[in-house]
């Protein structure tokens, strides 16, 4: 079942492939919007994701850049799956890793 009402989760730059939970979600279809123009975006979610945590949006590689903002924000640390939690146990920031020398 699709959710209904206000989106599930942001993207905020059409180069994103992550979304940002503006609810806590649970497994299952969620529709999500850009910041910037109208269109919605369906995806199927395996797993819970937490208010303010990302969500897939697109398969990611291990060792691929996680793009949010229109920027690298970290680097997969293992295979994700379109609609996977991403978070600590499947990314290494980028600020940390740029901050180790």
């Amino acid at each position: 079942m699709v959710e209904s009402g206000p989106p599930g989760y942001l993207i905020h730059d059409d180069a994103d492939l992550v979304g940002v939970a503006v609810r806590d979600l649970e497994p299952g279809d969620v529709e999500g919007g850009y910041l910037r123009k109208p269109e919605s975006v369906r995806v199927r979610l395996n797993h819970p994701v937490p208010l303010g945590h990302k969500l897939a949006l697109t398969d990611i590689a291990e060792g691929a850049d996680i793009i949010e903002y229109g920027q690298r924000v970290g680097t997969a640390t293992a295979d994700i799956k379109k609609g996977d939690y991403v978070h600590v146990h499947n990314v290494r920031s980028a600020r940390w890793h740029n901050s180790v020398a």
